[in-house]
């Protein structure tokens, strides 16, 4: 019997799409026929997230989407670990349920249900604690020369906002070598920049180690000759250590950027969340140990309790610090965890003012910040081509993909830029949120972006 065209949809965070990498890898491995045109699919994988309301609403949305359309659906992700028969009770298109523990599996669940028509599999271990160090094939679905690296999965911290523990179990780290392994594999296949992310990225080899092992991890990772750029997603307020930022600074290959989500800034809200209080302190540090670094943060507006006042203390605090990359989300209600049971719940139009608030300072802010950069040379990694601006587009080593700037590069030669390269820019335009300039002649190639970036402030 011909086994069933395989399409996918990827949900939810870069966690999430390495999880959906890994599936169809070994789903490709196994000679599953997969296609990313859900046109041509007769069944569909769905990596679905959980994470707050609107991203459950989103894979709500794409179930039923698919099931009108008449595919069969595996659903896996955090709505299969947090909702499992429960989705095949209210979606009759849904011929299986994958947890974030389980999904090794894969192959055995798609052959399951695709040899019976009438079987329908649950395959979600109630703590998902799973721990695999192995490197497992990735077929990527992202487009460009970068690609993400998850260097641990779970985490161990108890955030009374966060659900992530109970779909993802407690924080389990991959070791050095699996990881350089895999690294080395994804810059084999082209790709420039990795990524590293996870719950908690700076809490990485206290489980297996009893260390913070993630400077040992740059050093190993630096050492890959082909690789360009490493990008640490995710770090921890408390555990942004000082050896962490001194590694940053030395080492050319690993980015000034630090992603470090905060949440809020007055005590009360931050004790109220069991987040680290005096956030100013690791700003401080960063700025201090890392020459030409970019902060990225992320803050929670509405959480239960949130007094005009305390708003008006973060108001202040992102006007004073000046971050160069600042997201700011409503909280959501969730009743299962601490949080969402805690009173004084806050009424939707009052997050969305306090949002709307916060973000126009942030929108000042980010236009002072990028006109800094103008009559810089930089490097950036080109990504796309914009027909509409004919323009080139890419990113500096101070953007992640898809959250932060884009870079638009005028060529005039037609020669300078390539896709999946890099190209060095001089900056003639800022944009609130994005740069513009024009791509330069090849510089001596010994001089590194570091040494531009330094020599250029």
């Amino acid at each position: 019997m011909r086994k069933p065209r395989l399409g996918v949809v990827s949900l939810g965070c870069p966690k999430n799409q390495t999880d959906t990498e890994v599936m169809l890898g070994l789903l490709n491995q196994a000679g599953v026929e997969v296609t990313f045109d859900n046109e041509e699919a007769e069944m569909c994988l769905v990596n679905t997230c959980s994470f707050i309301g609107d991203a459950r609403q989103e894979s709500v949305r794409t179930l039923v989407e698919l099931a009108d359309q008449g595919k069969q659906l595996i659903v896996a992700g955090c709505m299969a670990q947090h909702f499992k028969e429960e989705l095949l009770a209210e979606i009759p298109e849904a011929r299986a349920v994958v947890g974030t523990g389980d999904i090794a599996k894969i192959v055995e669940v798609y052959q399951a249900v695709s040899s019976d028509s009438s079987l329908r599999v649950v395959e979600v271990s109630d703590v998902p604690n799973d721990y695999n160090d192995e490197v497992l094939p990735r077929m990527m679905t992202g487009v460009g020369a970068s690609a993400y690296l998850k260097i641990a999965e779970g985490c161990d911290h108890r955030c009374t906002f966060c659900i992530i523990p109970m779909l993802r179990g407690d924080f389990r780290s991959r070791s050095i070598e699996s990881l350089v392994k895999e690294a080395r594999v994804l810059v084999n296949t082209g790709v420039r920049e990795i990524i590293l992310v996870s719950q908690d990225s700076t809490y990485y080899g206290l489980d297996i180690y009893k260390r913070q092992a993630l400077p040992e991890l740059l050093e190993a990772l630096h050492e890959i000759e082909e690789l360009d750029w490493i990008r640490v997603m995710y770090c921890y307020p408390t555990e942004t250590s000082d050896e962490f930022l001194k590694t940053m600074a030395r080492l050319p290959k690993v980015v000034k950027y630090v992603d470090i989500p905060l949440q809020h800034s007055h005590p009360e809200v931050l004790k109220s969340m069991a987040r680290p209080l005096h956030p100013e302190k690791v700003v401080e540090r960063i700025r201090a140990l890392v020459p030409d670094v970019k902060i990225r943060s992320t803050f929670i507006v509405g959480f239960p309790g949130e007094t005009e006042e305390q708003v008006q203390h973060l108001a202040d605090f992102i006007a004073k610090y000046e971050f160069d990359r600042l997201g700011v989300f409503t909280y959501s209600k969730q009743t299962e965890v601490e949080s969402g049971n805690m009173p004084n719940q806050i009424a939707e139009r009052v997050k969305k003012a306090r949002r709307k608030k916060i973000m126009s300072i942030q929108h000042e802010i980010a236009f002072k910040q990028n006109q800094k950069m103008v009559g810089r040379v930089i490097d950036v990694l080109i990504e796309s081509y914009d027909d509409k601006k004919n323009l080139y587009v890419g990113r500096s080593q101070w953007d992640a993909p898809n959250i932060d700037n884009l870079v638009y590069v005028r060529d005039e030669e037609g020669n300078r830029c390539v896709l999946g390269d890099f190209t060095r820019v001089q900056v003639t335009e800022a944009k609130p949120y994005d740069l513009y300039g024009e791509a330069l002649e090849d510089l001596d190639p010994k001089t590194t972006i570091s040494d531009l970036a330094l020599a250029s402030t």
